[in-house]
């Protein structure tokens, strides 16, 4: 029986990946590397920030200095939080879906962003009220696809006052994603996930347990329905 959804943020609700990219590709330029759009999408979609530049040095051969580490990582969050000063553009139907979601479901978000930057955006959408749980990069000690960051998401969920006479559990949530390695994530925290192809083909995410295009063509009463079954 689904009780909970767990949401993705980054590519899922707002439209940030092309900007999290150009930012990417900024910190690697910054060290004299190059990385393409194609290589992004495969190799650092749903890394955390401090992941994303451990991942730039460890493909060029190289150690990082932690203090360098954080130069970047911090040059990175002041950037982005100029260029999301007046919000972000959304994803298709995304606003929408979590509104009516958030009338039958508890919500969470599990996401490799700042809890800073996803207040804040959330703030913009007037969508902080329909998520009862965060749990982001500032809570975890590893990036998707580890399950760290579901496992948490989860545990507060678990928390909430109409859990606390009939338990939640792991395979009681659906997860909403758009990477691979979240659905890895997901799925390795025990949960079900659903994928939309807003930033990977439905082929690279074929190992979900539902496939969408968009928010559109998702039906959440008939996935709902199929749960047990999947």
């Amino acid at each position: 029986m689904l009780r909970a959804l767990i949401f993705d943020f980054d590519g899922i609700i707002v439209d940030s990946e092309p900007i999290i990219l150009k930012l990417t590709q900024e910190m690697a330029a910054a060290e004299g590397w190059q990385v393409s759009e194609d290589e992004y999408y495969r190799d650092y979609l749903a890394l955390d920030d401090r992941t994303i530049v451990e991942h730039l040095y460890s493909t060029h051969g190289r150690p990082i200095d932690p203090r360098r580490l954080k130069q970047l990582v911090d040059e990175k969050t002041r950037k982005y939080e100029q260029i999301i000063k007046n919000g972000l553009p959304t994803m298709p139907g995304a606003v929408e879906f979590v509104r009516q979601a958030s009338e039958i479901y508890p919500l969470a978000i599990a996401s490799g962003s700042m809890r800073s930057e996803i207040e804040y955006l959330l703030g913009k959408l007037e969508l902080r009220g329909n998520f009862q749980v965060l749990a982001t990069a500032d809570d975890c000690a590893r990036s998707k696809p580890d399950p760290e960051v579901y496992l948490k998401a989860f545990a507060r969920l678990a928390e909430i006052p109409q859990f606390q006479t009939d338990p939640l559990h792991p395979a009681e949530c659906l997860a909403i994603e758009d990477a691979p390695g979240g659905v890895a994530a997901a799925h390795a925290a025990g949960l079900k996930c659903l994928a939309l192809a807003h930033s990977r083909s439905l082929d690279e995410l074929r190992h979900a347990d539902w496939l969408f295009e968009g928010f559109g063509d998702v039906d959440l009463k008939a996935v709902a329905r199929t749960f047990n079954k999947v």
